[in-house]
């Protein structure tokens, strides 16, 4: 078995886009930062998303079953921050920025490169982690003419992507 902090320290240099989950519904109002999203299949528009069984807003979004995936911009960092900042509450993580709702009324942000709204079709848990099976019900892509500036995570740090010089 490959040793714990090896295995982390490989998975830093794995880039992945920066994003802010959101959740609400019956079981509350919940959010966090997270890189493990990625598309599954597009017939239907599916993708998943990894959360720490542990993390104290586990319960909502397993209880609400829905969910938005907030794609983040390079000038979104410390949105990125404050969703995976413990010491602030969910209500004022959710001050920080303007939000909208889509068909399954999860939050929005307003401002996000890309939104996917979408409802949980299924889950597993593998080791700590549940694996949410998200079909898509709403997308909202930002329709401002400046190009668009991703932000990515890497190497234990925030990196912004966009066209090379």
């Amino acid at each position: 078995m490959v040793p714990l902090q090896q295995f982390r320290d490989g998975m830093s240099l794995l880039t992945g886009a920066v994003t802010i989950i959101t959740t609400d519904g019956p079981a509350g109002l919940a959010g966090f930062t997270a890189s493990a999203v990625c598309s599954v299949t597009d017939q239907p528009p599916t993708l998943l998303v990894c959360m720490n069984r542990n993390s104290y807003a586990h319960p909502f979004f397993a209880g609400n079953g829905v969910l938005c995936v907030n794609v983040l911009s390079a000038a979104q960092q410390p949105l990125s921050a404050a969703f995976a900042d413990r010491a602030l509450s969910m209500p004022q993580r959710f001050e920080r920025a303007y939000w909208q709702r889509l068909q399954t009324g999860s939050p929005a942000f307003e401002d996000a490169l890309v939104n996917f709204d979408g409802q949980i079709v299924a889950t597993h848990e593998v080791g700590t982690h549940s694996i949410f099976y998200v079909e898509l019900r709403d997308i909202r892509q930002r329709s401002d003419t400046a190009p668009a500036r991703g932000l990515a995570y890497f190497n234990r740090h925030y990196h912004p992507l966009g066209v090379a010089a």
